[in-house]
């Protein structure tokens, strides 16, 4: 109980110091110590709750599996981690949401791609990623991690659409009109034809090397197969 305790709190850590250093602490952070204070502030306490988590689920006893786990479920997160690789790929090229000093002055873009699908690909493959894990390695501790993650990814995105609304006035409110959070939300509204969901040759490509290479990954460093590598060794 004590080590599961222990967890809960770091996870909590973890993601509340992310909220709180993003968002409400953040602009008096930055009048106070300036941008270069900030970024290292921010980057020791990431590093220090980050390593908090690691630890305490690494010491965590064994546990048993809440339910059982077949071919079935591993055949769903096998895909369900497919989708969240290309997402994640797919969010590193032509995503507003990542820094970049000039995209207030540009043109807000036709949304194509992952992007048609959900204006933030990158915290949903997180969520996705922290529900395959879930489904799989169905334990306490890996329970408490994955919601941790996918907290911090869903209620990171909402957040972060307020915070990018201030920032990029004559941009962000259209691009968010034009998007939407939910996956396929502005594609079933018919706010954007279904054509533009389309995957850039980079989204699909880059994302199966991605989820080939996480998954056969974890055999070496978990000690257990997982994805496709399950089935043909």
């Amino acid at each position: 109980m004590a080590a599961m305790t222990l967890l809960v709190a770091t996870v909590f850590a973890f993601v509340g110091s992310h909220f709180l250093l993003s968002h409400p602490l953040r602009a008096p952070l930055v009048s106070r110590i300036g941008e270069r204070g900030f970024l290292l502030v921010y980057s020791l306490v990431a590093f220090a709750t980050l390593g908090g988590v690691a630890h305490a689920y690494k010491t965590m006893p064994a546990q048993p599996m809440l339910w059982e786990v077949g071919d079935g479920l591993w055949i769903v997160a096998t895909i369900v981690m497919l989708v969240a690789s290309i997402l994640l790929i797919g969010s590193l090229i032509g995503n507003p949401a990542l820094p970049d000093p000039t995209a207030g002055s540009k043109p807000v873009p036709q949304p194509r791609g992952v992007f048609a699908i959900t204006r933030h690909p990158m915290m949903w493959a997180f969520a996705l990623w922290a529900a395959a894990h879930i489904l799989v390695f169905p334990i306490g501790a890996q329970i408490v991690l994955s919601l941790g993650i996918a907290i911090l990814a869903l209620v990171g995105a909402a957040l972060q659409d307020a915070k990018k609304r201030s920032l990029m006035p004559d941009f962000w409110p259209e691009w968010a009109r034009r998007t939407s959070y939910l996956p396929f939300a502005a594609l079933g509204a018919g706010r954007l034809p279904w054509t533009a969901a389309k995957l850039r040759p980079h989204d699909w490509a880059g994302g199966i090397l991605l989820w080939l290479a996480a998954t056969w990954a974890h055999l070496p460093l978990a000690g257990w197969a997982a994805g496709i590598w399950r089935w043909i060794g």
